[in-house]
């Protein structure tokens, strides 16, 4: 289960947990951002950047859920009866009604929700963070 703090020792805001399962694995790297995966958690990977975790995002291959229940694969009728009031914009690479819904509090700078909801109604991938790398449409960028 994932939450707004992190997932198992990997915490929002804070470094990559030294002897844990989370390292970089020939994925996108620089001085300025990098992201982590672990075997532990398929489809998941992390966005490190200024030396610790500025985001945790979800993807096809997991199984891993929020504590409501919803992950890749639930509806967006789901998504909006757990989360109201998320703000709706459109999706960069699909056409509507693929979109992204994003919490109202991530502007704030505290650890926020957004969904990424495919053409077919359901969430492709979902992603806790900070922002700007909570909105970041491709990794580190």
């Amino acid at each position: 289960m994932i939450g707004l703090e992190g997932l198992g020792d990997l915490r929002i805001g804070e470094a990559v947990p030294e002897g844990g399962s989370f390292a970089e694995r020939g994925a996108q790297t620089s001085e300025a951002c990098r992201t982590v995966s672990s075997p532990d958690y398929p489809g998941v990977y992390a966005i490190v950047a200024d030396g610790k975790v500025q985001r945790i995002t979800v993807g096809q291959r997991s199984d891993v859920k929020l504590a409501e229940g919803v992950g890749v694969g639930s509806s967006e009728t789901e998504v909006r009866s757990w989360f109201g009031g998320f703000r709706e914009e459109p999706h960069k690479y699909e056409e509507a009604p693929a979109k992204y819904l994003t919490a109202p509090n991530a502007e704030s700078g505290s650890s926020a929700l957004r969904f990424e909801i495919g053409r077919d109604g359901k969430v492709k991938l979902f992603h806790i963070g900070v922002m700007p790398y909570l909105a970041y449409v491709e990794a580190c960028a």
